[in-house]
């Protein structure tokens, strides 16, 4: 039952994000805007991160009332994005989605560190219980896209409102006499780990990472619509993505007990390069673009699940949510904004093939800054000491 109510809000969270990301550009395109525009909106989803999830990691951290902020960010973020309804300009849109992401992106940081709390010693569960949030996105993107095949793009907000409320309703039914207040941490332990080396190549390359997948999350649909897919052939292919990610997940401790977490992450930044190559090059090829979104589970999913295990060993339990929170500022935060923005200039200068070329490049960055500096963290004690060797 624990279990259960632990998917629960993974499998609505990415719902909600499976029914805005592969169709949000598209229904900012048929307002009007200009791709710079797009892509400034989009970038608010990832901008906010920088911000946000510091800001309720730290309250998380300090109060133990995890669960009454997540209940709080999803009430909150799910009333500031009724203000899409009114249609506003450019202006007005951003202003409500910089409040709409700064409560949503809340919630995932916390929630991680929560799930995790609530498994203790079965952590190994983890994967099973998170991927049922990639089951939720598959089923959204699916689902909305029939259904934009029948009513037009502009009703994509209203499409979304079961989907907040799917949220709101499992945020309720979280374990909550399971979460247990952590107490304060060691003073000064935090600078000694984020001037670790090996930490700053972590965040160095996930940064990168997340620049390059700022081509994907803002102008893949885009990209698709300009080489004659229809909507509901765009949203399949996000969640052929989703799909190798959920098989990448259920099989992660197979390939973590065979290879180093070093030779894991080097792998799945050079299929990353090739994945964005072959997007660029050779969209208007199904089976090859088929391929490409195969290798989503090498450019999230594999990259994702190490880097959880990359914040636990880091940052230790004292300083879990704060290492969760930059983790998600820093690389899909910062990375995420500055990727969407570099996107759009190259988009709008050039066209969206040349934006995945760009993110190639960038992965080629992130593949030098792994191989330079990256190793594996040492056990938490020594780090929130100051005093581990890696």
């Amino acid at each position: 039952m624990t279990h259960w109510r632990l998917s629960n809000l993974y499998f609505w969270f990415f719902a909600l994000l499976g029914g805005m990301l592969p169709y949000w550009s598209l229904y900012l395109d048929g307002r009007g805007f200009s791709y710079l525009q797009i892509a400034s909106l989009m970038a608010t989803i990832q901008l906010t991160k920088i911000v946000a999830p510091s800001v309720w990691g730290y309250l998380g951290d300090r109060t133990g009332q995890r669960v009454r902020l997540v209940r709080f960010g999803t009430i909150t973020g799910s009333l500031c994005f009724a203000g899409v309804f009114l249609e506003p300009g450019f202006t007005g849109l951003l202003l409500v989605m910089l409040a709409f992401t700064f409560f949503w992106n809340a919630v995932l940081p916390l929630y991680e560190v929560i799930t995790l709390q609530v498994l203790g010693s079965q952590r190994n569960q983890y994967g099973k219980i998170r991927l049922w949030g990639s089951v939720g996105f598959i089923a959204a993107v699916a689902l909305i896209g029939v259904l934009l095949e029948w009513v037009d793009i502009r009703y994509l907000p209203m499409l979304l409102i079961p989907l907040f409320a799917g949220i709101a309703v499992s945020a309720w039914m979280l374990p909550v006499e399971k979460i247990v207040r952590i107490q304060k941490s060691p003073r000064g332990s935090l600078k000694a780990i984020l001037t670790h080396p090996a930490v700053i190549a972590f965040f160095v390359m996930n940064f990168l990472l997340q620049v390059a997948h700022g081509s994907y999350y803002t102008f893949f649909s885009i990209h698709l619509q300009l080489h004659d897919y229809g909507k509901l052939a765009i949203g399949l292919l996000w969640s052929l993505g989703v799909i190798a990610e959920i098989v990448l997940f259920m099989v992660m401790h197979r390939l973590g007990a065979r290879f180093s977490v070093r030779n894991i992450v080097l792998a799945a930044l050079l299929l990353s390069l090739l994945r964005w190559l072959l997007i660029a090059e050779m969209a208007s090829v199904l089976p090859v673009l088929i391929f490409a979104q195969l290798l989503h589970a090498a450019s999230y999913g594999a990259l994702h699940a190490v880097s959880v295990q990359y914040i636990q060993g880091f940052f230790g339990r004292h300083h879990h949510g704060q290492g969760q929170a930059l983790y998600s500022g820093l690389t899909f935060g910062a990375g995420g904004a500055l990727g969407a923005w570099g996107a759009g200039f190259l988009v709008d200068g050039i066209d969206t093939s040349a934006a995945f070329l760009g993110s190639a490049v960038v992965t080629a960055l992130a593949f030098a800054a792994a191989w330079r500096g990256l190793r594996p963290p040492p056990p938490p004690p020594e780090l929130e000491r100051g005093r581990g060797q890696i």
